[in-house]
């Protein structure tokens, strides 16, 4: 059983302040979302996690250049589900490395990734700076706080993205955007916003219903040109995006823009790539064939040392279920682009489960401001899937304020700029939803290998 520190405070006591700026959600829908208490890691399962997530993030970067170079439209399409109006766009091979989180059980048969956010990820403030606060009021000083970089890596990033525009002659102010009446959204905006700010560039936040597009001319907030744009919106939904009133099709007046190499966004276009749950039966497929690919491209996609990480650390995925029915082996069938576990089924077999999948806050707005609950559920059901393997999940046990709950833990890993930068422990139901709990991660020094071998004895 995973080991977990409660701390000595109440809530009430622990998110005031200070916590209660940096996290003003610590409760959502009513329901507490942080916990006051620390997910306990050794050295050794963190440094995996580095080594591991940080090669991962170098397969999905290889797999996506080779996808831009050498696979069709058709591929895109249909094997990614990508909208064609975002193709042209996504093709274009824009600076590598972005503000990611890899979601990963660990179990008994070592850290698996099971997906990959690399478009909009959010639980940002929650890792960089609640974690830290968290852990100082912790009693243990063998305690420390294994997101303490997450702060210089965001920074690194923004650099590394504004010097790459600035090559393609885009300067200026970053403007930053999301719905600005959701308050998480906002926040995980806004935190990225101040920590730009500090690496020395001019910054501005700009809700998205304030901003207006000119086909074929500029973005626009307030009359202010917008020359670079990070936004925590979904570009599955932007492409379909139209103006009710003028008619104009703002997803794909915006994207004319970035082809046009007017505006740089930020995480770039191509990551919607990788946030297809397709790319992960993608990499698969590509990591079963990989003796045949010198016959398509003349050259082998993985070496030695990248497929030892693939078969180590990723699981079998696939675009049908049939490999995994064959065998009657547990699995779980997740639509294209899932948010919050719309559309995920676990299947063993005997019994079909829906349940809720990874935490992103970014389809609350949408999900409240749809009426009919049957429009929702068919947005997801209607969706694509694909099938991986089902591996169990930690079973872990934390207090809260209606009692102990007996959940299984997730742990988010953020890259940020090629680099591990940060973790994010979720504590739920079999696949984490929307309610899971935030129990911030801390690492437990000057632990010897008996007492590392006692604490991970699995019951």
């Amino acid at each position: 059983m995973r080991q977990v520190v409660q701390l000595p405070f109440s809530h009430e006591e622990v998110f005031q302040g200070e916590t209660e700026q940096q996290i003003p959600y610590h409760r959502m829908y009513g329901k507490q979302y942080c916990v006051p208490a620390l997910t306990v890691y050794s050295p050794s399962e963190v440094q995996e996690l580095r080594t591991a997530a940080e090669a991962v993030d170098g397969i999905y970067c290889k797999v996506m250049r080779f996808i831009q170079q050498y696979m069709p439209d058709s591929f895109l399409e249909h094997q990614l589900g990508i909208h064609p109006g975002l193709i042209p766009a996504a093709r274009m091979e824009m600076v590598t490395g972005g503000i990611t989180r890899q979601d990963w059980i660990i179990g008994e048969a070592g850290p698996k990734c099971i997906e990959n956010n690399t478009d909009t990820p959010t639980g940002i403030p929650e890792a960089a700076a609640l974690e830290n606060i968290l852990v100082g009021l912790a009693e243990p000083a063998a305690l420390t706080a294994p997101s303490a970089e997450m702060d210089a890596r965001i920074q690194a990033c923004f650099k590394m993205w504004l010097e790459f525009y600035a090559e393609q002659g885009l300067q200026g102010p970053v403007t930053f955007t999301s719905f600005g009446e959701h308050v998480e959204d906002r926040t995980n905006t806004e935190y990225l916003m101040r920590r730009c700010q500090e690496a020395g560039y001019e910054v501005f936040y700009a809700p998205l219903d304030e901003l207006e597009i000119v086909p074929g001319e500029a973005l626009y907030h307030r009359g202010r040109e917008i020359n670079l744009l990070y936004r925590l919106y979904p570009l599955e939904y932007l492409i379909d995006d139209r103006d009710e009133t003028t008619g104009v099709d703002i997803g794909a007046a915006l994207l004319e823009l970035v082809r046009e190499g007017r505006l740089g966004l930020m995480n770039p276009v191509q990551h919607v790539l990788m946030q297809s749950k397709g790319f992960m039966a993608a990499i698969w497929s590509l990591y079963e064939r990989n003796e045949q690919t010198p016959e398509y491209c003349g050259f082998t996609l993985f070496d030695g040392a990248e497929m030892d990480v693939i078969s180590r650390y990723l699981l079998p995925t696939y675009f049908s279920a049939e490999p995994f029915e064959l065998n009657a082996t547990p699995y779980v069938a997740k639509s294209y682009w899932g948010r919050e576990g719309r559309g995920t089924l676990l299947l063993d077999g005997s019994a079909v489960q829906e349940e809720e999948s990874a935490h992103d806050s970014t389809l609350k707005v949408k999900d409240q401001a749809k009426e009919d609950e049957e429009e929702i559920t068919a947005y997801y059901e209607n969706q694509p899937k694909i099938y991986q393997q089902l591996v169990p999940m930690e079973q872990v046990v934390i207090e809260t304020e209606n009692g102990a709950y007996s959940g299984y833990l997730l742990t988010g890993v953020f890259v940020i700029g090629g680099r591990l930068a940060g973790v994010l422990p979720r504590v739920g139901e079999k696949v984490t939803g929307d309610m899971a709990y935030y129990c911030a991660a801390t690492v437990r020094e000057r632990m010897n290998d008996e007492e590392e071998k006692e604490w991970r004895t699995w019951d």
